[in-house]
């Protein structure tokens, strides 16, 4: 099973959906507001949220969609990335609320080849996510250092660094 993309794989406009989606329960958007210190009550507290906001329910914390939608992307976009270069934007266009399902999709915007070294180039790509109904909930843009197939191969093909089993008991 192939884990991301060399350069030479990405073609200006292809589209990659990312599968399966992820339907965010209130643990999960709970323990990143904890994991990171963000105790808004928005996030965390129900009867607040309830009572004093437009939404009257908890909204999902906006990182958590995007860590999740840009963990999504990794096995399409960039799992085989030298580097996580950019974050040119970051957009929440809608809310995300506790059982909603989140699905993912990125489009390929433009492709640089280094202008140093020969063995990889740069991916411009953007995301967005959107709700079991199709409601778009975020969108960013992004560039990627990402490895020709010459580089990867001198570093060990598809898996590098995974060792063979020792013998069998």
């Amino acid at each position: 099973m192939q884990f991301g993309r060399y350069y030479e794989e990405f073609e200006v406009g292809a589209v990659y959906k990312h599968w399966p989606g992820k339907t965010v329960t209130e643990y999960d958007d709970h323990l990143f507001c904890l994991l990171t210190m963000n105790h808004h009550p928005l996030h965390l507290d129900s009867h607040y949220a309830a009572e004093t906001t437009d939404f009257g329910k908890n909204v999902v914390v906006g990182n958590y969609v995007y860590s999740l939608l840009l963990g999504m992307s990794v096995p399409d976009v960039s799992g085989k990335a030298i580097a996580n270069l950019e974050v040119e934007s970051l957009r929440h266009v809608a809310p995300t609320f506790h059982g909603d399902t989140i699905y993912g999709e990125t489009t390929v915007l433009d492709k640089t080849p280094s202008r140093s070294k020969d063995d990889r180039g740069v991916v411009y790509v953007e995301t967005i996510g959107y709700k079991q109904d199709g409601t778009v909930v975020c969108v960013f843009r992004r560039k990627v250092m990402v490895p020709t197939r010459s580089y990867g191969e001198a570093r060990g093909g598809e898996q590098p660094g995974r060792p063979e089993p020792g013998p069998r008991p």
